[in-house]
C-alpha cells in the first residue's frame, strides 16, 4: 500500500471549511424547529389549523427558484425542505397533542401494549396524559403498571384498547361485554369479520365499545395525511369518544360501515400485499439475484421494490390473517389473478388494442383521484 502524501493545505480548507456549513445547517434547522414551534402554539391558542397546504407550497416554491439562482439542483433543495417541514409538523403536532391534555390523570389499558402497534399507542395515549397500564403475554410483570394477564389489570379504567390478534380480540370483547366494565372500549384490528358479533353483543349489552383502525404503521410520527378509520357498532357516543382522541393531531378520522370495512380492506391492505408477495416471489423464482436487479433497476422497479422489502419485512402471521380471515380477501387476490391473465394474453396478442385498452381503462380510474 502506498504510503500517504502530506494533505494538501487547499483541501483542508475546504474541508474545514464544509464542516462549518454543515454545524451551520444543523443549527439553523434547530432554530426553524424553535420558530414553528412558536408558530404552533399561536395557531393553537387562535384555534387554527396545524398545516397551510398553501403556505408550503408558496415557500417549496420560493425554495427552487433560490436554488436554481444558486446552482443547487431544485429536487435536491425542495427535498431538503419537505423534511424539515415533515419535523416541523411533527413536533407541532405532538407538542399540541400534550398541551391539550385530553387524558390528563385518566386511567387507559393497552391490552397487547407489548405488541408494535401496541407500544405505538401507549406512547400516543402517553402522550395525553392518560396513565397508562399494558397487559400483555410478553412484558415484564415486575414493571410498573404491568402484567401478562389483562384479566389482572386494572379493567376500571376509563379507557381500553384492544390491540391482539383478531381471534383473541373476539375472546377478550365477549369477556369484557360480560365483565360489564365502564370505560371506553375498542379495538383495532386490521380485519373485522371475526370481531362483529363480539363487537354487537358487547354493545346490546351496554358497553361502551366501537371499533377503530388506524390505516398506519407503528413507525409513524406524523399523522398529517393519515387516515383513521372508525365504525359505529351500536353505540354512537363511543364513537364520538374514540374520534376525540385525535382531534388534536392532523389525522383525517373516517368513518365507515362495520359490514363495508373488510370488503374494503380486501383491496386497500389485502390486494396490496398480495400483489408485492406475488412481486417478490416472482423475483425469487426467477433465479436472478436481487442484487443484480437492483443494480440495474429503473426508477419504477426501485420504487417498487422498497414497497416489497416493506412488505417482506412485516409478520407474516399478522399478514396470513389478513388474507385468510377476511371474508372478502378471496374475491380481490381472484380479481389479480383474471388481472394477470388478461395481461398476459393482451400481451402476447400482435393486436395492441387490448393491451392498450387495459392501460387507457386504468388511467381513466386512477385520474379521477386528482379530481
Amino acid at each position: 500500500m502506498a504510503a500517504s502524501g502530506p494533505v494538501d493545505p487547499r483541501l483542508k480548507a475546504l474541508r474545514d471549511e464544509l464542516d462549518q456549513v454543515d454545524v451551520g445547517l444543523i443549527d439553523l434547522a434547530a432554530r426553524r424547529q424553535q420558530i414553528v414551534a412558536e408558530i404552533g402554539r399561536i395557531k393553537q391558542g387562535a384555534g387554527r389549523q396545524l398545516r397551510d397546504f398553501r403556505r408550503e407550497r408558496e415557500v417549496i416554491e420560493k425554495v427552487r427558484a433560490r436554488a436554481r439562482a444558486g446552482g443547487l439542483d431544485p429536487d435536491v433543495a425542495e427535498d431538503l425542505l419537505k423534511r424539515l417541514i415533515d419535523a416541523s409538523l411533527t413536533r407541532q403536532e405532538q407538542d399540541r397533542v400534550r398541551a391539550a391534555g385530553r387524558g390528563e390523570g385518566r386511567q387507559a389499558l393497552v391490552i397487547g401494549g407489548a405488541g408494535l402497534l401496541g407500544r405505538w399507542l401507549v406512547g400516543f395515549l402517553d402522550s395525553q396524559g392518560y396513565v397508562v397500564s399494558v397487559a400483555d403475554p410478553a412484558v415484564d410483570d415486575e414493571l410498573p403498571r404491568s402484567c401478562r394477564d389483562w384479566r389482572d389489570a386494572p379493567l376500571d379504567a376509563e379507557l381500553i384498547v384492544v390491540s391482539t390478534p383478531p381471534r383473541a380480540s373476539a375472546a377478550i370483547l365477549e369477556e369484557l361485554a360480560e365483565r360489564g366494565v365502564p370505560g371506553l372500549v375498542f379495538d383495532v384490528g386490521s380485519i373485522k369479520s371475526p370481531l362483529i358479533p363480539a363487537l354487537r353483543k358487547a354493545a346490546a349489552a351496554g358497553l361502551q365499545v366501537c371499533s377503530v383502525h388506524p390505516m398506519f404503521g407503528p413507525d409513524t410520527q406524523l399523522l398529517s395525511g393519515r387516515h383513521v378509520l372508525l365504525m359505529d357498532v351500536g353505540c354512537r357516543a363511543a364513537v364520538d369518544r374514540a374520534g376525540a382522541l385525535f382531534v388534536d393531531t392532523m389525522a383525517e378520522v373516517v368513518e365507515v360501515a362495520l359490514d363495508e370495512h373488510d370488503r374494503l380492506m380486501a383491496l386497500v391492505l389485502g390486494l396490496s400485499h398480495a400483489l408485492n408477495i406475488a412481486f417478490f416471489t416472482a423475483l425469487v423464482r426467477s433465479g436472478i439475484e436481487a442484487e443484480q436487479l437492483a443494480g440495474i433497476s429503473s426508477t419504477t422497479f426501485k420504487r417498487q421494490l422498497e414497497i416489497a422489502r416493506d412488505v417482506a419485512a412485516e409478520n407474516p402471521e399478522l399478514y396470513h390473517e389478513i388474507q385468510r380471515l377476511n371474508e372478502h380477501g378471496g374475491l380481490a387476490r381472484r380479481a389479480l389473478v383474471e388481472a394477470v391473465e388478461m395481461l398476459s394474453k393482451a400481451s402476447d396478442a400482435d393486436d395492441p388494442d387490448a393491451f392498450r385498452g387495459l392501460m387507457i381503462e386504468g388511467r381513466g380510474y386512477l385520474e379521477s383521484l386528482n379530481r
